[in-house]
């Protein structure tokens, strides 16, 4: 049996991605065929597709989230059974495959969908939410009454890391345009700086956790809103080199760098959230599996606010 899914042969421009008709792939033991419904996109997505990124020369199928239906289970397989509805982020790097109708993956990659969203918001929520996640929770420990702050609060994984870190009772700034103030505020964020016109360098202080998602100069200048103690998590894993780790320590707090992994008990979680109405993606555009060059260029204009998301129906 076969599918339709959107492979690359060469690196480079959206044009690159075509439509394909490739065998359908079948569970192994502790797999699940998922029925793809939906699936999200990511920056990683088209910074893959131009420079091949951790997964090096094509041909590959991209993306990680996934949203869809339970078609068949592998042996031993006892989490689900063909029909249930699931969402989850594919493992990341290797597992990718998600522009396609059909997907298979270890079974506790997945959770089950919140009854509350449908299978779009549902493919817009794994892979940035889960890094939100991770870095607040796992590696940040965000409690409540922690002063936390966001950057690029109105993107993919910082609308969700504003509503994770509001929903743990911390007190949140963040770094978004002026436009973008409004939704923001609305995610539960307690107090918007406008990079554009303000340094939060220059006005920032005390902070217990920074979750720096623009690399660059802001990992350096986030240190000296940090309290002592206090912990920054970049997610920018190519500024790994840029002496941030040794600066963080002479100023006496923590810097952490991050790559998102699959994670169960971290979908179940975030499964929970939405359910309880605590954490809700923004969809930015929705497009048919076929379009996937196209949502590429829509979101590397950097005009989009919130998740892209594309459907196989």
């Amino acid at each position: 049996m076969t599918m339709r899914a959107i492979s690359q042969d060469t690196l480079g421009g959206p044009e690159v991605l075509k439509t394909v008709e490739t065998d359908r792939p079948r569970p192994g033991p502790t797999e699940v065929l998922v029925r793809v419904r939906a699936a999200g996109v990511n920056p990683t997505d088209w910074k893959t597709r131009e420079s091949g990124g951790l997964l090096g020369r094509p041909p590959f199928v991209l993306g990680w989230d996934v949203s869809g239906v339970v078609e068949a289970v592998g042996l031993g397989t006892t989490l689900w059974e063909p029909g249930d509805e699931v969402f989850g982020m594919l493992p990341y790097p290797r597992g990718h495959g998600a522009y396609a109708e059909y997907v298979t993956a270890p079974a506790r990659t997945f959770a089950r969908k919140p009854a509350a969203v449908d299978h779009v918001r549902a493919a817009a929520i794994p892979l940035a939410a889960l890094t939100a996640w991770q870095a607040l929770v796992d590696t940040a420990g965000v409690r409540a009454g922690d002063r936390v702050l966001v950057h690029a609060a109105a993107g993919g994984v910082g609308h969700f890391a504003v509503q994770i870190a509001k929903a743990r009772g911390a007190h949140v700034i963040g770094t978004a345009s002026a436009a973008k103030h409004g939704f923001v505020r609305g995610l539960g964020a307690a107090e918007l700086i406008d990079y554009r016109t303000q340094d939060f360098a220059e006005v920032v202080r005390d902070v217990d956790v920074v979750i720096d998602t623009v690399g660059g100069a802001y990992g350096p200048r986030s240190l000296r809103t940090l309290r002592r103690g206090g912990t920054i998590v970049s997610l920018v894993l190519s500024d790994l080199a840029d002496g941030l780790h040794e600066e963080a320590e002479r100023l006496g707090v923590r810097s952490r760098a991050m790559l998102v992994e699959a994670d169960h008990g971290g979908m179940r979680a975030l499964a929970a959230l939405v359910q309880g109405g605590g954490l809700r993606p923004e969809i930015a555009a929705v497009l048919p599996l076929t379009d996937a060059a196209e949502a590429h260029r829509l979101g590397e204009s950097g005009h989009t606010t919130g998740k892209l998301v594309l459907t196989t129906s």
